[in-house]
């Protein structure tokens, strides 16, 4: 198929007029055989995926006979390719020598443009397939609770518009059972916090976002507390945030006051509400309260508190051809969120009721970069 690549285009010694390759007029006779072989012997040759995939062969193997057995052709075919490829840009790609075939300059810029074509159409072909398949496919998707009301319904909106009959299967827990089910092909996919590194998976970055000291409103807090003042406050905490919470204000000596730990975050949401209770989560969990105006945050100084969020596959890839779509569709997501500012105490490009615009907001920890010592 036709194409145009800025590498070949830029190469200044490629940059020449295409010369349209023309036959030798072949013999002929009858009726209207002069007019047939005029349109057959002013055929332009254009480059095609076929054509560099013959050239790259030649210049992996450094031999005409050993790149014909390669790909399947006929050595005098594959020689024809490459005349017509060195006709259509005007210069010679190739020099036989008593070593083989070895690349001219002009061959050596041509065979790494043709590299990154070909690696390009194949991920599209790879792509294109999966999409095909997963219509008929389920992905089954190990996450956390706290992420079910942020990020899966619009992740699950993206894939029904993109893949049509395509399925998820959710399974919620947290971390630890996830990365287990994860290893023993239980979920095809898991969502992990601030993952330890010792299996073998291979892990998408999406987004850091802070924890937060969160309350019923009004304000009993200050919107910044330290991790002294942080000490004195009763909590309520999962078992999973209170590890992770611990194991970073221990850097700092600092320590948290739980009263209560509770598995069920809807739980402790229920009453936190309830106005007497607080709890320290990452600030995504309560989005939707924020934008209601139903509880305050307080950052806490002195420590950088945040979970890291990683998409997990097995590096085998799975048996499912749809994960690679599926990443691909969970990183557009997150990026929306992250623009959104759903993961930070700024509300991103929003502008808040009896602000102006363009007034300056409040900075997340993130953009502060608060270092731990």
């Amino acid at each position: 198929m036709p194409f145009s690549c800025p590498a070949i285009t830029n190469c200044s010694r490629l940059r020449t007029r295409p010369v349209p390759v023309v036959l030798a007029p072949a013999a002929a006779t009858g009726p209207g055989a002069g007019r047939g072989a005029t349109c057959r012997n002013h055929r332009e040759h254009r480059m095609n995926l076929k054509a560099l995939r013959y050239f790259v062969a030649i210049a992996d193997t450094g031999s005409f006979t050993a790149a014909a057995a390669l790909v399947r052709i006929a050595q005098p075919a594959l020689s024809r390719h490459v005349r017509e490829l060195e006709s259509e840009l005007g210069v010679a790609l190739l020099r036989r020598s008593a070593r083989g075939a070895l690349l001219t300059q002009e061959g050596a810029a041509l065979c790494e443009a043709a590299r990154r074509i070909l690696a390009e159409a194949e991920q599209v072909k790879t792509q294109l397939t999966a999409r095909a398949q997963m219509g008929q496919s389920t992905i089954t998707v190990g996450a956390s609770p706290t992420l079910g009301r942020v990020l899966l319904p619009g992740l699950f909106e993206r894939c029904d518009s993109a893949l049509g009959g395509f399925r998820i299967a959710l399974r919620e827990s947290f971390t630890p059972i996830l990365s287990d089910w994860l290893e023993r092909g239980l979920v095809d996919v898991a969502f992990l916090t601030n993952p330890d590194g010792s299996r073998d998976f291979a892990l998408h970055h999406l987004y850091s976002e802070p924890f937060a000291l969160i309350t019923a409103a009004p304000r009993r807090y200050p919107a910044t507390v330290t991790v002294a003042e942080l000490a004195d406050i009763p909590l309520l905490m999962t078992r999973f945030h209170r590890n992770l919470v611990e194991r970073q204000l221990g850097v700092v000596g600092g320590r948290l006051n739980v009263h209560a730990e509770i598995d069920s975050v809807e739980s402790i949401s229920e009453l936190v509400m309830q106005g007497r209770w607080a709890t320290v989560m990452p600030v995504s969990v309560y989005s939707r309260q924020r934008e209601a105006r139903t509880v305050a945050l307080s950052e806490v100084s002195g420590v950088q508190l945040n979970r890291l969020l990683m998409l997990a596959v097995r590096r085998d890839g799975g048996a499912n051809p749809g994960i690679a779509l599926f990443t691909e569709i969970v990183k557009a997501e997150c990026a929306e969120l992250v623009a959104k500012g759903v993961f930070s105490f700024s509300d991103g490009p929003r502008v808040e009721r009896g602000q102006p615009e363009g007034a300056s907001r409040r900075r997340s920890p993130a953009t502060r970069k608060q270092s731990v010592k």
